[in-house]
């Protein structure tokens, strides 16, 4: 029988291996595939660039609402009309020996550390914090007219600050370096009370709010201070030049408006700070004095009980006992309210009448 089928083909040998044929790529196949390989890594590459792109842009964006992006902004961007500064006698400080160290420094290192402004309600940058350097680097510039000095670093409030943080923000740097006075800190608060911006009007409970990060100490300092302020007004021409204990002994000797007169009367004939300062140490003198002697003499007997009226309001006093009859319905008002009330009540009979 023949090996070949019909079709005339021989049967298939496998016993002898075929060779496989190697196929070597041409140059247009090796031009493709290196084009082909470029362009996965270049894709790679690109999408990698992609992530790190958008991880910076997150992280800028996080930066940016922490306040922490600094910024180059000309100095007439910049107004400083919108917030008052924590500062007294500002032109003072502007010609003083140290505004000429700072201008010296930034001569010859640049601006250190950055200001902080805000955007305020006309759209205008303002300054928060830096008013120093602002005005070293202000003066450097009229001086110079170098373009080094026409523009400051300075970071942007991030959100709507509300006007108490920017006061606190404002005193902040100033107070850790101990860099107010007593007077000057007690104005800011002032200032701060008058503010329709703000939700305080006593000056004395800003100062709590103003300067938490202080020792209570400090902060009833702070108060005596305010209240004389508050009680002698301008005829207390140099108040950054009274000493810490002076300020204090002052405000504790003045206990009625008469009394505030009178020494109001003495302090505007006042002709330089050290004038100022020996009629205030005169009335502390004279008020010791009276009040020794008043100790000295023997009590009075006290009343049993006696009546007043405030407006329509009727109080009764006597031993242990202050009875308030008003037209006001007190059972209707926010239990917190009448605790308020009734603190204040108490702080002002432990600290004698004071003058608003």
């Amino acid at each position: 029988m023949s090996g070949k089928n019909k079709f005339g083909f021989a049967p298939l040998d496998t016993a002898t291996p075929s060779k496989r044929r190697t196929r070597e790529p041409g140059p247009m196949g090796a031009a493709v595939r290196d084009v082909a390989e470029n362009l996965q890594e270049t894709t790679e590459a690109k999408i990698e660039q992609r992530r790190r792109n958008a991880e910076d842009a997150k992280t800028f964006r996080q930066a940016q609402g922490e306040g922490r992006v600094l910024y180059q902004i000309p100095l007439g961007d910049i107004f400083t009309d919108d917030l008052p500064r924590d500062r007294l006698a500002l032109e003072e400080v502007a010609q003083s020996d140290e505004m000429e160290e700072l201008k010296s420094s930034i001569r010859d290192r640049g601006q250190r550390e950055p200001v902080e402004v805000y955007v305020g309600p006309n759209g205008q940058y303002q300054l928060k914090k830096g008013w120093r350097r602002y005005t070293a680097l202000s003066q450097l510039f009229t001086e110079t007219k170098d373009q080094r000095f026409g523009t400051i670093t300075a970071r942007i409030e991030s959100g709507d600050g509300d006007r108490i943080s920017r006061y606190v923000d404002m005193v902040e740097e100033n107070v850790v370096r101990e860099d107010l006075s007593f007077a000057e800190m007690a104005q800011v608060a002032i200032t701060a009370a008058r503010d329709a911006g703000v939700d305080e009007v006593d000056p004395a409970e800003l100062v709590s709010r103003l300067y938490s990060a202080l020792h209570k100490t400090k902060r009833s300092y702070i108060k005596s201070f305010v209240f004389l302020l508050n009680a002698l007004g301008d005829d207390l021409k140099w108040p950054k030049a009274i000493p810490r204990n002076l300020g204090v002994d002052a405000s504790r000797a003045l206990r009625s408006p008469d009394q505030a007169d009178a020494l109001c009367v003495k302090l505007a004939t006042s002709t330089s700070a050290e004038d100022q300062n020996a009629v205030l140490r005169e009335f502390v003198e004279t008020s010791q004095k009276s009040s020794t002697a008043t100790s000295a003499k023997a009590p009075a007997e006290p009343k049993q009980k006696f009546e007043f009226h405030v407006g329509k309001t009727k109080v009764t006093a006597r031993q242990g006992e202050c009875r308030i009859v008003s037209e006001v319905d007190f059972a209707t008002l926010p239990k917190k309210q009448l605790e308020d009330a009734v603190r204040a009540f108490e702080e002002a009979l432990k600290g004698g009448p004071r003058i608003r």
